[in-house]
């Protein structure tokens, strides 16, 4: 993968194992020195003797975060950034990405990932923080920057390389304006430096089907809004032609399917104050001048949600940044589903 591309790897799926498979798996890598590629979550109750002040001017106390480590305890570590509705849990869902031999490689270095200030995975949500005017206290991506920073200090850390995609690639970006002297590299992925208005709009549309419809189902016509602009025509075009259920377009089926699924799993009020955080997130041309930390920055070539353009030229503000394409029809998503050879480009830059 290079600046004009190569041609991405289709990669089919893994059948999912049984939590008896896994368990046993954890085992036979433990008894062969392996570190373990299923821990459990943790949890540290940061700001307990001095408060986290949010942009907004509330102060914070006694915030837990909920966090995932791989590999030894070290002073230095790589940290993972997730995405939207992505959690700490990183062997759950970046197998191309986490194992020996690749960009997070626990035999070798200390991986951590950690559940985002206002989401709904363990780390202190919307209803534990403070209200202001009669609604939830609106977050920054700075604000989830310094509540990591506390986690950081808590685990003996000092210096990181950052790699994050999607939400998490634009979190990497507070980072280094929030926190340059903790950073060593960063790799962004699939985000631009700000949200336009395009990206704005669809979430001010998901917002408002939340709002509209409260309890869930309005979550369940957010989702499907972003699925949207996860894919690609050419992806779906490939993906979800004709019908699995009948009489029913398989299109439709799926967009009900994954409205479900994050229905299930994930809270409105959380969704509404991630992305209203991504999109205040709108860093000046000269502010991002000023990050001097080496950094790589990915495009894909078929984003509709961040077009490859929109995210170059967000790189071409950093004096030290490189930008590469993903060339895959397969969307925002690509980085998950259709990564081809972009491991292998992450490593290289992480190890330079």
């Amino acid at each position: 993968m290079t600046a004009q591309t190569h041609p991405a790897q289709v990669h089919l799926p893994v059948p999912a194992s049984s939590e008896a498979d896994d368990a046993t798996a954890a085992t036979d890598r433990c008894q062969a020195g392996q570190p373990d590629l299923t821990p459990a979550a943790q949890t540290a109750r940061l700001f307990r003797h001095a408060p986290l002040l949010l942009d907004c001017g509330q102060p914070v106390s006694d915030v837990t975060v909920t966090y995932h480590t791989y590999g030894t305890p070290q002073s230095t570590a790589t940290l993972v950034l997730h995405a939207l509705t992505g959690t700490s849990a990183v062997h759950e869902w970046w197998p191309d990405f986490l194992g020996e031999g690749k960009p997070l490689d626990p035999t070798r270095d200390y991986v951590i990932c950690a559940n985002v200030l206002g989401g709904c995975a363990g780390t202190t949500g919307p209803a534990d923080l403070p209200r202001v005017a009669g609604a939830d206290a609106p977050l920054t991506l700075r604000d989830m920057a310094r509540t990591g920073r506390a986690l950081l200090e808590h685990l003996g850390v000092n210096r990181v390389r950052i790699v994050g995609a999607s939400m998490g690639g634009m979190l990497a970006y507070a980072w280094l304006l929030e926190c340059p002297d903790l950073v060593e590299r960063a790799v962004i992925i699939g985000a631009p430096a700000r949200h336009s208005p395009w990206a704005i709009g669809l979430n001010t549309a998901a917002r408002s089907a939340i709002r509209a419809a409260p309890g869930g189902e309005g979550l369940k016509v957010a989702r499907q809004i972003a699925m949207l602009s996860y894919r690609s025509p050419d992806s779906f075009a490939v993906t979800q032609t004709g019908q699995r259920v009948p009489g029913v377009p398989a299109i439709t089926s799926y967009l009900h399917h994954h409205g479900e699924k994050l229905q299930a799993r994930f809270c409105e009020r959380s969704y509404v104050a991630l992305t209203g955080a991504m999109d205040a997130f709108q860093p000046t041309d000269q502010e991002l001048r000023t990050i001097q930390t080496p950094t790589l920055v990915v495009g894909i070539s078929s984003d509709v949600l961040y077009p490859p353009a929109e995210v170059q030229a967000g790189a071409s503000l950093l004096p030290r940044a490189d930008y590469r394409e993903l060339d895959s029809i397969h969307g925002h998503d690509a980085f998950l589903m259709d990564p081809g050879p972009l491991p292998t480009l992450v490593s290289a830059f992480l190890n330079r």
